[in-house]
Formats: C-alpha cells, structure tokens, sequence
C-alpha cells in the first residue's frame, strides 16, 4: 500500500458531496412521513407528491451521506438466490416474477434517468461475471440461456479463449456477459433524485434522527430530535442503517461493511489495457468482489465485503488491494487515492422486500444491490399507499428476525473469515 495518505470520503463527494442542510421547519401533518432520505425515501417522495401527497423526509444524516453515495455504482440488481434456490425457495411462478420483476426495476431506472435527463454518468456497458472454476462457468452459462429465453435478456458466456475481449486477467476460467447492466455516479444520481423530490414539493430534512413511531388513532406521531410530525402513512426506508429507534426492524436486518478503494491515476491507457471493453465486473467469489472503471476511465475501483464491525482498521483496504493486484498484477505499487465503507442490508431470505408491520410500511433488504432494488422498491410502497391494485412480487412477509442479533453484526469476523477460506479452495 502506498504511503500517500488515503482519503476515508467516497470518491463520488469529489464531485457530488452531500448536499448541506436546509433549515426547514419541521412540519407538524403530513400525509405521508419517510424515515430515510436514500434512494427509497427520495424515489417514494417522488411518486407521492407528485401524486399530490404532502410528505415530509428524515434522515439522521444528511441527505445521500449513507450507502446511497457509497456503493460502486453499478446498475446490477442481483438477486443473491439462483434461479433454482428462488423455485425452491418460493415456488416456480413467484420465482419468475421476482426475475421479471428485476427486468423492469432496471429498465425502469433507464427510463426514469432518460426521461428526468438525469447527468450522472449512466452508460449502458454490460457486465463480466468472472468464474474461477469450470463448475461456475458452466453454472453461469446456464444462467446466461435463462436470461436470454425467458427475458429476452442479450446474455452469453464467454469461454477462457475469448476472455481478453473484456478482462486481461489469468484469475478466471472464462465468465458470463449480460449487456443490461451498466454504470453510473451514484453520488450525482443522488443529486438529482433529491432535487426531483423538492421540486414536486416534499420536504426533505437531514440532521433530523428518528427517536420512535407509535400510532395516534387514525394518524402516526412520529417523534425526532426535532419535535414531532404527525402523518397518515409512515415509510421506513432506513435499510442498513436502522437503529434502535426501531427495534423489531433492527432484529430482522443485518448491516454489513461494503468497502470500495479507488486508485489513484493510472497512466493513459491502462484502463483500456486490463478492461477492453470496459464493462462492470463482478466475480462468483463467496466475498463477493466488484470493479470497474471510474466514468472518466482514469482510475479502477475495487469493491468487497469488508469483515469488520466497529472502527475503521486498516486491513480491510489491504485485502483489497491484494485482490485487486491478484486480478491486475500490473496495478501492484499503484497507489491507493480513496477507501470508505457504506452498510448494506442482508436478511435471513436474502431477499429485497415491502411489508408492513403495526401500520408502517417497509422497504428494505438490499442485499448489496440497491442502486436497482432500492429505487423501485420506494415507488412500489409509494403506489400501494396510493392504491395501486398492481402488485409487486416483492411484498412479502416481513423477514424472520435473527436469534441473539440486537443490530450489532458481531459475527462478521467469523464469517469473513469462513469465506475467505472457502475462496482459497475456489481459487485451486
């Protein structure tokens, strides 16, 4: 690692820094109140005022300082079941609805970034998924013939023989391509989803945490350090930064470290050296390793699963960095500019879900794929509270909660750890 000293601030805050407080007043009614100002409570904002809605957003940060400025941005939407586990899992018909249902999240964040001419960077690259066995090549061949017979989705794999067309590695074994995945700034995406929820009149306050909820006859008093809002319609959108102020919740959702370093500049054309084509990639590692180029294509970024719980050591950005010149041996003495963690949100179905719970509406459970999920799970609670008779196939029962888990992810450690020792076989 270099001695260059590394900024701990996303990379995205260079040029989309959190957007600074407003001193609005806190409202006192509103008909609907959203705990969270990411990408869920923003993109619910959204759809209800302009649905005529008067709705009032908190967040104990600033707007957009959580994982919603955090994450690689990479429009993947994953679903962390397979196809088959889904079937097992939920039945053949809710398993095909739920991947359907992932299509159109997706094409439907296109549409909302084409229509609102949303500058944040998108482009519509693909991805490489890289397989490190022969078993999970033939597993991701398998998966690219579903995509494409069942959605129409441009999927294929790609043999070790053609792998040079989009990755210069001799980590893989040969990999799977789906051309609907792209990239985007998330910081900017943020940007301007905040600006869109303003502009239809909601009221969006950070700074502002949330103490509790309980019902008040026909409305909600929802108490902040603040004072207290009363509203119609609660929606908790918090994901993996739910606190105590919601205990049921925090028992339910486990908040696991995703940590990204970027590298510093790396000389002209490098980039285009080690990823031709340069697509988002991703890997079949239990750790679950992503990267990509920077939207300017001067810089790598390298994101994993970071095995810590509390503070900020340094080894986390030393795996990195070690997987990263694994992958890239070229990147080795290539020194490090940015490395920063934001909190996912993993439930015991591994599943993105809606529910509701003593009359507040939930979205959440990620499951590391939100710059998707998150957004269309927002406008599904968003146009249940409105009446929609179409339904989502992500309403579900609320998540089991965990055994002995207070909201403390204690045993990280131990489950990094395992992984780690479970890629070492993966990688023989």
């Amino acid at each position: 690692m270099s001695d260059t000293q590394i900024s701990n601030e996303p990379y995205w805050w260079m040029a989309a820094p959190p957007a600074t407080e407003e001193t609005s007043p806190l409202p006192k009614l509103a008909d609907v109140a959203i705990i969270g100002a990411g990408y869920t409570g923003l993109s619910a904002a959204i759809t209800l005022s302009r649905a005529g809605r008067s709705v009032v957003v908190l967040d104990k940060l600033l707007p957009g300082e959580g994982a919603s400025s955090r994450n690689g941005g990479i429009t993947s939407g994953n679903l962390r079941l397979s196809n088959s586990a889904l079937a097992r899992r939920f039945g053949q018909i809710r398993a095909d609805a739920i991947v359907k249902e992932s299509k159109n999240a997706r094409d439907d964040l296109y549409k909302f970034i084409d229509d609102e001419k949303i500058d944040c960077d998108f482009k519509l690259v693909g991805r490489f998924a890289g397989a490190l066995s022969e078993r999970q090549y033939d597993a991701l061949a398998r998966d690219s013939d579903y995509l494409s017979k069942t959605l129409g989705i441009e999927a294929f794999p790609v043999p070790a023989s053609s792998m040079h067309n989009h990755i210069a590695t001799e980590l893989y074994k040969g990999g799977g391509v789906r051309m609907d995945i792209g990239g985007l700034h998330p910081g900017k995406l943020h940007a301007a989803m905040l600006r869109l929820a303003r502009a239809a009149g909601a009221v969006v306050i950070g700074g502002t945490a949330v103490q509790g909820v309980v019902p008040d006859g026909t409305l909600h008093q929802i108490a902040t350090v603040r004072g207290t809002v009363r509203a119609r319609e609660v929606i908790s959108a918090t994901n993996g930064y739910t606190d105590r102020s919601d205990q049921w919740l925090q028992r339910r959702i486990v908040p696991i470290r995703s940590r990204i370093i970027v590298t510093e500049t790396l000389p002209p054309g490098l980039i285009d050296q080690l990823l031709p084509s340069r697509m988002m990639i991703s890997d079949k590692r239990k750790l679950t390793y992503y990267f990509r180029p920077t939207p300017d294509g001067s810089r790598l970024l390298f994101g994993g699963r970071d095995g810590t719980f509390s503070g900020d050591p340094a080894w986390p950005t030393r795996h990195l960095e070690t997987e990263m010149t694994r992958i890239f041996p070229a990147l080795a003495g290539i020194g490090l500019s940015h490395s920063w963690f934001g909190q996912v949100a993993m439930n015991r179905d591994m599943m993105s879900r809606i529910f509701q719970k003593n009359g507040i509406h939930y979205a959440t459970g990620c499951c590391g794929s939100g710059v998707v999920w998150l957004r269309w799970a927002g406008i599904m609670v968003a146009n249940k509270i409105l009446g929609s008779e179409i339904p989502s196939s992500l309403d579900f029962d609320p998540p089991r909660s965990i055994p002995f888990f207070k909201g403390t992810a204690w045993f990280m450690p131990a489950v990094f750890a395992a992984m780690k020792v479970q890629d070492k076989f993966s990688l023989r």
